[in-house]
């Protein structure tokens, strides 16, 4: 069984958008092809029931009209602020089956300009996305194209990587000691239907950079044989293909943290030389806050970690971490199966 989540808006949107047109086209054009019109009478106007109490409240119109001198009395199949009963109103018939009646008020023009209408926003959207793309690779290395400074090894010290809670526009950032933020991911765009806009902050060595980083997309199966996989794009290309083109590789099992917090530790390598160890924390990822408060930290929350590592250049480890920020991954692949093995394993 294939469940597919997170699956980017403005492709839903096209296949809504065809539907809609394709019933506007129908209910337009050929619904009533052959239907000929009469005079009815509004007889009844009834409050259908709500499954729920927030549901929008629907009627049920009832009209009588005569055909060939017999008399019908039938369901109208649409409503409108302005019926009411006793009122003389228009309506379409079918003359081979008289029964079959309906307002002809024209209800399918306005399906298919709303389909026309969400087919135009997706289409911009795409084209707009793809545009922001192309001008970001004239003037940045981001994609394959991206170049990351060498790694430079230090005394090995202990930060922290923290995700922005009940916010939309939900940035990240690495904390020293201290809570000075040392390298941060900030939105400044949020979108439904393009990827967010972000500029990435250097602090240490006062760099920004722009990226565009695409919404989540995962499927699950439902089978240990058959891995999941969380991705998302980053400056247009798989983020986990990006990471490892790049020279990551993470080696991830589940055990205790600090607090015996049990999540996914991760080991980050770069070309086969360690960079950092990441651990899975609750979002009181300093010591102090974790001590403060107790309980809560030992409940695991998705986009924190601590961090230790003797690297200085931060920027191709901050989007490792990222990717684990903003996915349900637990390995470099996207996977969520290989943490659990190598756990098994005594990896």
């Amino acid at each position: 069984m294939v469940s597919l989540r997170g699956i980017r808006l403005r492709y839903i949107a096209l296949v809504i958008a065809l539907i809609a047109i394709a019933a506007g086209v129908y209910l337009t054009f050929f619904h009533s092809k052959g239907f000929e019109k009469t005079t009815a009478e509004i007889v009844s106007i009834e409050e259908q029931e709500k499954l729920f109490e927030d549901d929008d409240t629907q009627y049920t119109v009832k009209v009588k009209y005569t055909v060939n001198g017999t008399e019908y009395v039938e369901e109208l199949g649409s409503y409108s602020p302005s019926y009411k009963v006793g009122k003389t109103i228009n309506v379409l018939y079918d003359p081979n089956n008289p029964s079959e009646v309906h307002s002809g008020n024209g209800f399918g023009i306005y399906v298919l300009i709303a389909g026309v209408v969400i087919l135009a926003v997706a289409v911009a959207s795409i084209v707009i996305g793809r545009i922001k793309l192309k001008k970001l690779k004239e003037t940045e290395n981001v994609g394959k194209e991206a170049v990351y400074a060498p790694s430079v090894s230090g005394e090995e010290r202990e930060l922290y990587f923290l995700t922005d809670l009940g916010t939309l526009k939900a940035g990240h950032r690495i904390e020293d000691a201290n809570r000075s933020v040392l390298f941060e991911a900030v939105m400044t765009k949020h979108s439904l239907t393009s990827p967010y806009e972000f500029d990435f902050i250097d602090h240490v060595n006062n760099v920004t950079k722009a990226h565009l980083v695409g919404h989540e997309e995962s499927t699950e199966w439902n089978s240990l044989l058959i891995d999941n996989n969380h991705t998302f794009k980053f400056d247009g290309e798989d983020v986990w293909k990006h990471l490892k083109r790049n020279g990551i590789d993470v080696k991830s099992k589940i055990g205790g943290g600090s607090g015996k917090l049990i999540g996914v530790n991760f080991t980050v390598c770069r070309d086969d030389a360690e960079l950092a160890r990441v651990e899975s924390t609750s979002q009181y990822v300093h010591e102090e806050d974790a001590e403060a408060h107790k309980i809560a930290s030992a409940i695991p929350a998705k986009g924190f970690y601590r961090v230790w590592t003797k690297e200085q250049n931060l920027e191709l480890l901050f989007l490792t971490i990222l990717a684990f920020a903003r996915t349900e991954a637990s390995d470099a692949s996207g996977g969520t199966r290989k943490a659990l093995f190598n756990t098994l394993k005594g990896e």
